[in-house]
């Protein structure tokens, strides 16, 4: 067969078919292109030509080639095409039809907070850092001035892994760390830490065995007792409202020296007396205090040189308050009824 001959077959073959689907192309392609399909059969009897006839038969035979691939593909996008309008036309949506009222996602409470305490704090220049979960009993007990067999542990008992492995009980532990990063190149020092912590207490209303803490920390020359109170009156003032008064109270930390309590005028009552601040007209809300000057050298500081404050705010007590929340366990609960109360921000 000469290569006239054989590009009348193919040409016969592409006019008869109208392929509509991809078996049908593969049928055609297998037919024609493949390893026993014509092209290839006559291929083989290109041995017996002249080395003229095989020069043209060749170059013929891969044009044929070249001619049938591009009707394939052809064809192919066409039958493509014609699937994807026929799926559009079938799965159209009728937009006279009324939608699905989906629910508004928000961010839970507790993120919802930790990122309006974080605000603040950046806005008045800390930095937020971060530090491990799982602690050594140096850093969160023994750099913090909790050395071993101090009666403050008994405060903090936690979730042990080993003797020197385990929870940490606040992130206390993140202040040192940091301290330590930057002792040799000293400049005023502001962070903030937000993470979780880990108490070997009876969950209850009030109290649960994991919860979140914001470590605040504050080194520098000059700084004293009067600059805690101001950034943290500043703070309460942003976070619950211009009119929130605020008060210190003595107390004790191992790693502060002088220490206090931090208290909140009760919203509710305005100073008066109710019973959310139990007639007190305040309300605890964290605890703070001077670094203590043995935390200072543990962190790589000469405490007769710079001093330091630092606070520790429980975010779900804070939340509690704010959004007059009564049992902490709500918030680790999944309610869906008490968390559509406070959707309001989306995601």
């Amino acid at each position: 067969m000469d290569s006239k001959s054989l590009e009348e077959i193919v040409n016969k073959e592409l006019e008869e078919v109208s392929p509509t689907s991809e078996q049908e192309l593969e049928q055609l392609k297998n037919k024609l292109l493949g390893k026993d399909g014509i092209i290839n059969s006559q291929l083989k009897n290109i041995k017996n030509f002249s080395p003229e006839e095989k020069k043209v038969f060749g170059r013929n035979a891969n044009l044929l080639k070249d001619k049938i691939t591009n009707f394939i593909n052809n064809n192919l996008e066409k039958i493509k095409l014609a699937s994807i309008n026929k799926k559009i036309k079938n799965e159209k949506l009728d937009i006279s039809i009324d939608g699905v009222n989906y629910s508004t996602a928000a961010y839970h409470i507790i993120t919802k907070t930790i990122d309006e305490i974080l605000e603040f704090f950046i806005q008045n220049g800390f930095k937020i850092i971060d530090g491990p979960e799982v602690e050594s009993d140096y850093y969160c007990f023994e750099q913090v001035n909790i050395p071993k067999d101090h009666i403050a542990r008994d405060m903090q008992d936690t979730f042990y892994f080993d003797e020197s492995i385990l929870l940490r009980t606040h992130t206390s532990s993140n202040q040192v760390r940091e301290m330590e990063i930057n002792k040799d190149k000293f400049k005023q020092l502001a962070i903030i830490s937000p993470g979780k912590v880990y108490r070997r207490d009876t969950d209850d209303a009030t109290h649960s065995h994991q919860f979140t803490q914001i470590e605040g920390m504050l080194i520098g020359e000059k700084i004293n007792l009067g600059n805690l109170k101001s950034i943290l009156d500043l703070f309460i003032k942003f976070f619950y409202g211009k009119d929130r008064k605020t008060r210190l109270r003595t107390s004790y930390f191992p790693f502060t020296e002088p220490s206090v309590e931090v208290d909140v005028s009760c919203g509710i009552c305005n100073l008066n007396g109710c019973s959310a601040c139990k007639n007190e007209g305040w309300i605890e809300i964290l605890g703070a205090g001077m670094i203590h000057p043995e935390v200072l050298k543990n962190g790589g500081y000469d405490p007769e040189k710079v001093s330091g404050f630092a606070f520790g705010i429980g975010v779900e007590r804070v939340a509690m308050l704010k959004y007059n929340i009564r049992d902490i366990r709500h918030l680790y609960n999944n309610d869906l009824e008490l968390f559509n109360l406070f959707i309001g921000e989306n995601i």
